[in-house]
């Protein structure tokens, strides 16, 4: 049917209430707006939500989906021990990406792995965690290719959802700058807050063009991993009417966490 809701979503563990504790004053900001971006989804009443992620199945030169009827993951890796999520995937929408990226030379495979990343699950603890937690998704990777690229897969994805007979959200997953301060993990650099303040303003100005040339070296010099995600979100609303709104930014740890809702007027 159509594409009903975007957003760009932050992916620190830290915000899951079970492993920042006492941290969790400090990226306030953030939660509020994944709370109201969880509204905002509800109303847009989506039958599946795609899910890109920097830290899913990536392979330099190929875009992976996850391949498997049922897609769980955990968050044991950062010390909590209970929190399990546990998805359906939509593997109709999954082939038809796969069929249509194909069929316009785009190199896109499903791989048989059902291993839901962090990338992916914090996002969905905070989209999916009342109304919406029956929804099937469809978790996806991206590619080193060029961002251009990126950008024409976007396309091909709307398209995919066109074909398909539902309404599909997508939730580009990924934080901004890893480089704001000089405790950063990534370490300092003054390009950090540069990167961060460019990407926002030009999502602002809806200048799409600006965003895919934007400097190679400041790109690298700001150690993002959420710029290609939200390329191919840019993508999969090229044509459509729709309007961007900033609904929080913080960088609280040295990281940039940005939480974008992209309004989509139905045709």
């Amino acid at each position: 049917m159509s594409l009903v809701f975007g957003a760009i979503c932050p992916h620190p563990p830290i915000i899951i209430p079970s492993i920042g504790q006492e941290n969790l004053k400090e990226v306030q900001k953030t939660i509020k707006a994944l709370l109201e971006l969880e509204k905002k989804l509800i109303q847009a009443q989506p039958e599946t939500i795609l899910v890109i992620s920097p830290h899913g199945p990536i392979e330099p030169n190929s875009f992976n989906i996850l391949g498997e009827e049922s897609l769980s993951g955990s968050f044991y890796q950062f010390g909590d021990w209970k929190t399990e999520m546990y998805f359906r995937n939509d593997l109709d929408l999954a082939n038809r990406i796969k069929e249509e990226a194909n069929k316009n030379n785009l190199p896109v495979k499903i791989i048989p792995s059902n291993e839901l990343d962090h990338g992916m699950m914090v996002p969905l603890f905070y989209l999916t965690s009342g109304k919406l937690d029956n929804l099937p998704i469809v978790g996806m990777g991206f590619s080193f290719l060029p961002l251009e690229t990126h950008f024409s897969l976007g396309r091909i994805i709307q398209q995919a959802i066109k074909k398909s007979q539902k309404k599909v959200a997508i939730v580009a997953s990924g934080d901004l700058s890893h480089r704001l301060s000089p405790d950063a993990p990534a370490g300092y650099s003054k390009m950090g807050k540069i990167f961060d303040r460019q990407l926002i303003n030009l999502i602002k100005e809806k200048n799409v063009t600006g965003l895919l040339k934007m400097d190679h070296r400041l790109i690298e010099e700001a150690g993002e991993c959420g710029l290609r995600s939200i390329v191919m979100l840019l993508g999969a609303l090229e044509g459509l009417e729709w309007q961007p709104e900033i609904l929080s930014y913080e960088g609280p740890f040295g990281v940039g966490y940005l939480v974008a809702h992209f309004k989509i007027k139905k045709l």
